[in-house]
């Protein structure tokens, strides 16, 4: 039996174990100093003057939308092919989500089918940092100026990323972040969002906060959205390491791309200039004739032998059932987003595999792409 490759496992140590050990000694495991440590350390890591940690990323969008106003009858331009909370959210406070096509060599979405896709109730742009590669925010930010709209940036994947010297979901006008257990920097579950306006940080911080200011002061209707204290520990002692783990999650990947030169039938990804990837997922294309079946029967001989190869994502988001009767979408509309679902691959590339893992990778991916 082969041994196990696999696609993510959680970070730990005996500090991040001394760390969580301390808060449930000190009897307070609800959010209190270790957040706002949590807070203050990643804000000084990504350069912005405010960070509001959640209890997950999708609590950051949905906190971010809301203190920038977004609501009932605005439109928010966004991306087709991610994670379902990059537009559930949307749907939560009431707006519409426009679904802009993507650029199929980065699968990030497209600033050309952005303005394409505005009008007049357009009220924000949604870019999704897809994979850990920054989008093309030059054109995004210009196009926002342009018509006066926010970039919020959906940086779930992206954290320590960078687009010319400055990191992923500091560019717009508020970042947020995943840190899931499977994310390069983990709490388990949580998240948090990054700004340097002061009004919309204060206005999430007290919307997650059951809408209050002091205590039993509700001073707006909010949610539980808080990061607990354990979340934060695990989190707070990874923040020095990040770095470090995303220079190991890019050479894998170069060393995967070299591997895997010359073989027929797969794309590997690209990235493009001025962007420092970090990795979160390494995704192929397959290109072979047959679309999602072939693509599915060469992921059933990958993890046949012991290689957690998965597909993100495997239906875009506009045709989930969830979505029906409540998007506006036409099938074949973001025909490169509908493609990629169909032919996208990703691989194991986190700090934990080897080069000798790599190597079987590339070999049987090699191999289930020659036979299928």
């Amino acid at each position: 039996m082969n041994k196990v490759i696999p696609l993510v496992r959680p970070f730990n140590s005996p500090e991040i174990e001394r760390s969580v050990l301390e808060v449930l000694r000190s009897g307070r495991i609800a959010s209190g100093p270790v957040v706002e440590d949590f807070e203050r350390k990643m804000a000084t890591y990504l350069g912005v003057k405010h960070v509001v940690a959640a209890n997950s990323g999708t609590a950051a969008l949905h906190l971010a939308f809301l203190a920038c106003g977004i609501g009932s009858g605005a439109e928010v331009v966004t991306t087709p092919f991610s994670f379902f909370a990059s537009t559930s959210t949307i749907l939560q406070t009431g707006a519409k989500p426009i679904f802009a096509d993507i650029n199929p060599s980065t699968y990030n979405i497209s600033p050309e089918h952005v303005r394409k896709s505005l009008s007049e109730r357009s009220r924000a742009i949604e870019p999704v940092h897809l994979y850990g590669q920054p989008c093309e925010m030059d054109e995004l930010l210009e196009t926002a100026r342009e018509h006066d709209l926010y970039v919020i940036e959906d940086a779930a994947q992206a954290i320590g990323a960078e687009y010319k010297g400055r990191k992923a979901g500091t560019l717009g006008d508020v970042g947020c972040f995943s840190t899931y257990v499977s994310k390069n920097l983990h709490t388990g579950e949580g998240g948090f969002l990054a700004t340097d306006n002061e009004e919309i940080a204060e206005k999430a911080r007290v919307l997650g906060s059951h809408g209050q200011i002091g205590k039993y002061n509700h001073v707006m209707f909010g949610f539980n959205y808080r990061m607990n204290e354990i979340e934060a520990a695990i989190g707070r002692e990874q923040i020095p390491l990040l770095d470090g783990f995303n220079e190991t999650r890019r050479k894998n990947a170069s060393h995967l791309r070299d591997q895997l030169k010359g073989v027929q039938g797969i794309v590997t990804p690209t990235e493009i200039p001025d962007v420092k990837h970090v990795y979160h997922q390494f995704t192929v294309r397959v290109t072979k004739p047959g679309g999602r079946e072939t693509r599915d029967r060469i992921i059933a001989t990958l993890r046949g032998e012991g290689i957690e190869a998965d597909v993100h994502y495997p239906t875009i988001i506009p045709l989930q059932p969830a979505c029906k009767g409540k998007v506006e979408y036409t099938e074949g509309q973001c025909s490169q987003a509908e493609l990629a679902s169909q032919t996208v691959i990703s691989l194991p590339i986190s700090p934990i595999v080897s080069s000798s893992d790599i190597d079987r990778e590339a070999t049987t991916l090699a191999r289930a792409v020659m036979l299928t």
